[in-house]
C-alpha cells in the first residue's frame, strides 16, 4: 500500500502547519504531495520553506508552484483581484530571503501541475484545474478539463475540501464503458474556507482508494497576533478566525 499526504494552500502559517505534521506523524504515510501556494497570505512564509527544504521527513513526490508562487517569484502582481491581495503579495516577495527565492525557483515545479504513476494508479496533482493550472479551481459542478485519462485528480486553490468521482464513457465492457477518475481538494492547511477554522489536509492509499479527510485545531490566535503592525490588510488574520 501507498498512502500520501496531501496539503494545499498552507499560506504562510507554520501554526497551521505544525499542527498538520504532529497529525500526520500518528500515521503510516509514504510521500507528500504538495498542491501550491505554500507562501503568503500568512506572515510565516520563510519558515514554512525552511521547514520543506531543511526539516521535513517525508519524501515529496510533488511539489508545484501556486498563482501566489507564480505571481511573487515573477513579480508580475496582475492576477490578484483586489489591491489587498497585490499589497499583501509584495510585502510577502519584500521578506523572503535568498534561500526561500532560490527554494522557491529551482525545488518548485513552476508548471502548477504535474502528473505521476504510483503502482498502476496514475496522478495529476495541479494547483488549480487543467483549464488554468493557477487560477481556475476544480468544481464538482465544474471540472474545468478532460480527466479521463488518470485515476486520481488531486487540486487545491478553492480552499474548500471535496471528494467525489466523475465517470467518463469509454470503450470498456469489463467496467460497462465507464472510467471512474477520483478528484480530492484537500482544503486549505494555513487559510480554510468552508466555514472551519481547523487546518486541512487529506490522506490517500492510493492502492485501495481509502480517503481520510482530516482536520486539525491549531493555534488561531496565536497566528492572527502575527498580522499586527504588519503592512497588510488586517482580513487576512481576521478570517482565520471563522474559516472564511
Amino acid at each position: 500500500m501507498t498512502t500520501i499526504a496531501i496539503l494545499s494552500d498552507i499560506h504562510g502559517n507554520k501554526y497551521a502547519l505544525d499542527r498538520v505534521i504532529d497529525d500526520m506523524s500518528a500515521k503510516q504515510i509514504d510521500g507528500l504531495v504538495l498542491l501550491g501556494d505554500l507562501i503568503d497570505y500568512g506572515m510565516q512564509s520563510n519558515e514554512i520553506i525552511e521547514y520543506f527544504s531543511l526539516h521535513n521527513p517525508y519524501p515529496v513526490f510533488v511539489n508545484i508552484w501556486g498563482n501566489h508562487e507564480r505571481e511573487i517569484i515573477t513579480e508580475e502582481y496582475s492576477g490578484f483581484s483586489s489591491e489587498r491581495g497585490e499589497v499583501c503579495a509584495r510585502y510577502t516577495r519584500s521578506i523572503l530571503t535568498r534561500s526561500s527565492i532560490d527554494y522557491l525557483k529551482t525545488k518548485v515545479n513552476p508548471e502548477g501541475k504535474e502528473e505521476l504513476i504510483i503502482g498502476e494508479k496514475s496522478i495529476l496533482a495541479v494547483h488549480g484545474s487543467l483549464m488554468d493550472p493557477y487560477w481556475k479551481s476544480i468544481f464538482p459542478d465544474d471540472l474545468r478539463g478532460d480527466y479521463k485519462q488518470y485515476d486520481y485528480v488531486l487540486s487545491g486553490h478553492s480552499h474548500i475540501p471535496h471528494w467525489f468521482a466523475e465517470f467518463y464513457p469509454v470503450e470498456d465492457p469489463l467496467y460497462r464503458n465507464k472510467k471512474r477518475v477520483v478528484f480530492i481538494n484537500p482544503g486549505s492547511v494555513g487559510q480554510p474556507r468552508n466555514h472551519s477554522p481547523r487546518a486541512q489536509y487529506t490522506l490517500l492509499d492510493v492502492d485501495t482508494g481509502a480517503v481520510e479527510m482530516r482536520t486539525v485545531e491549531y493555534d488561531v490566535p496565536a497566528a492572527m497576533n502575527l498580522f499586527k503592525d504588519k503592512p497588510v490588510d488586517s482580513f487576512y488574520g481576521e478570517r482565520l478566525e471563522r474559516g472564511v
